[in-house]
């Protein structure tokens, strides 16, 4: 009889269990799939810029007698938003440690730090576009400059998505804390901030360092 018991009650008790590991099976397999539409999501941005690239390279001497970059763009304020937005990419690493350890106020602190630089990088490049606007250089003035401000621009635009998208995670991350889907979402903005770099120390060798000689 209490072996009966024994065998009705382990019975009765692995549906549960087994509800319980399938629930967390397919939690993460979920999680998977968006880490891979991240992938597929990074995957089309290289090739979108790769487009502008070597559009810029091909168009990058169609000045059509107007103003050249040589004669406009000023590399001491590139100099400064290349500097912040480096620096950026390194305090998102450093937010990633935090989160490794368990640190939420450090993660969401050095996040905080990081959105903040990026803005300043943006605030510069608008500033920027202002002043190329006033020297007589728009998206109309030239196949160049058609293209210079199609590509510095669409970095730009990616920026100011990851400084939007960072914000909504911090928000996340006050009120849910580091959970695995938060860690998913922080190292998933963290790599997506560090492409950004990569493009932006190619955007700054080809279209500015290039540009200006």
């Amino acid at each position: 009889m209490a072996e009966a018991i024994d065998k009705l009650a382990g019975g009765k008790g692995h549906p549960p269990q087994t509800a319980h590991g399938d629930h967390h099976d397919d939690h993460h397999d979920h999680e998977e799939i968006k880490t891979f539409g991240f992938w597929l999501f990074l995957i089309s941005d290289v090739i979108l810029f790769g487009v502008l690239f070597a559009t810029y390279i091909v168009l990058r001497f169609n000045t059509a007698g107007g103003p050249t970059g040589a004669e406009l763009l000023e590399m001491p304020g590139i100099i400064i938003s290349t500097f912040i937005l480096l620096t950026s990419s390194f305090t998102s690493g450093i937010a990633l440690l935090a989160m490794n350890r368990g640190d939420k106020k450090g993660l969401i602190t050095w996040l905080i730090i990081t959105a903040l630089l990026g803005a300043s990088f943006i605030y510069l490049e608008v500033n920027e576009f202002i002043h190329l606007v006033h020297e007589g250089a728009n998206i109309g003035t030239s196949a160049y400059w058609s293209a210079f401000f199609t590509l510095v621009g669409t970095h730009g635009l990616h920026v100011s998505l990851g400084i939007v998208w960072m914000t909504a995670l911090i928000i996340q991350l006050v009120r849910r804390g580091i959970t695995p889907v938060t860690k998913r979402k922080v190292n998933i903005i963290s790599l997506y901030w560090h492409f950004l770099d990569v493009v932006w120390i190619f955007v700054f060798t080809i279209v500015y360092l290039m540009g200006v000689m």
